[in-house]
């Protein structure tokens, strides 16, 4: 199921003249589809390229907040005409914010949330779960990884081994980050405890450079009398050490984050925004001075962000969720990036 939407000429237009003199490329959104709208609340996304065929994974569930989340994969060959390649379910369990990863041994992964939810909008507490495929179609049965209480929300593999941040998501304990390292995906150690405590830190998304340091984006909203904005966390192999860039006030609540280096050698990453309404926003990060620029607004709006990004023969490829025309669907953005 894939619907055309836009032919953004005012969108194109209006990215392609949001240069800077400290950003060094300009961006053009080719085109944005809406490619699922079946659910009444989709959310939530991830992109992959496995086996020379793109996935995208998201939830569906009666509302943002409900007991029945599963997560839906779709498929496509071209990114044009996207079909359902799997429905992933538990029973008992709200699963929640889709992640895709290729294994060393070229297995396809999906990380995500887990909770045990009695009503819908109800709070509970979020653990971790994984699955795996072989072909895109058939998944292991979602397997707990970490109990409901600390989520490990994204993971990245590299050199064998699958990074990421928990954060936490139960009630009664301080808000705090664990970097953690797993060899197989399933079985997971702390390998910096307490790696941020200042606000509430959560969602983190961790990306490698060809030098083996290790980038973090990182969501953190308002807690207490502490401040709120995204983070750049940065790190040297062993990645014991840490430092934190704030990233200012403009980027509080950067909900969903995630970060990509495409092949200029630039770094791009990919968040809700709130100026003028909440949005979805594609930004550059220069890692070396630690500041984040806003690009583009992607055609988006009220309950929206949680993008993936991938990058395949020079295009940008966004996915997202939305409902600014009404339902929260699920859209992919082709964005050409090209340099000053």
């Amino acid at each position: 199921m894939t619907k055309r939407i836009y032919v953004p000429t005012l969108v194109l237009l209006f990215c392609t003249s949001l240069t800077f003199a400290a950003v060094p490329l300009t961006v053009e959104v080719v085109e944005v589809n809406k490619i699922w709208d079946k659910a009444p609340h989709s959310a939530f996304t991830d992109l992959a390229r496995w086996n020379d065929t793109f996935y995208c994974a998201f939830r569906v569930g009666r509302g943002h907040v409900s007991t029945d989340g599963k997560i839906r994969i779709l498929k496509s060959k071209d990114a044009n005409r996207w079909h359902s390649a799997a429905l992933i379910a538990l029973k008992d369990f709200d699963l929640r914010d889709a992640h895709l990863s290729v294994t060393p041994d070229n297995r396809l992964m999906l990380l995500g949330g887990i909770a045990p939810r009695k009503k819908d909008n109800q709070s509970a507490p979020t653990g971790t779960f994984v699955s795996f495929s072989s072909d895109g179609k058939q998944w292991t049965t979602p397997q707990i990884v970490v109990k409901p209480g600390r989520w490990l929300w994204c993971v990245t593999w590299y050199k064998g081994k699958a990074y990421g941040v928990s954060y936490t998501a139960g009630e009664g304990t301080a808000p705090y980050l664990d970097l953690l390292v797993s060899s197989d995906g399933i079985n997971y150690q702390q390998h910096v405890p307490k790696l941020f405590e200042q606000g509430y830190p959560n969602e983190v998304t961790l990306r490698f450079d060809t030098d083996g340091t290790c980038y973090a984006i990182v969501r953190r909203d308002r807690h207490d009398i502490d401040p709120s904005s995204a983070l750049l966390g940065i790190s040297r192999p062993n990645y014991k050490q840490w430092q934190f860039k704030d990233l200012g006030p403009d980027f509080n609540g950067f909900g969903g984050p995630n970060l990509i280096k495409i092949p200029s050698g630039h770094w791009l990453a990919a968040g809700r925004m709130h100026q003028g309404g909440s949005h979805t926003a594609l930004t550059y990060i220069d890692v070396k001075s630690g500041t984040m620029t806003k690009l583009a607004k992607l055609p988006s709006g009220g309950d929206t962000s949680y993008p993936g990004l991938l990058w395949h023969d020079d295009i940008l490829y966004v996915s997202y969720y939305s409902g600014h025309e009404g339902k929260t669907s699920i859209y992919l953005a082709k964005v050409k990036i090209k340099n000053q």
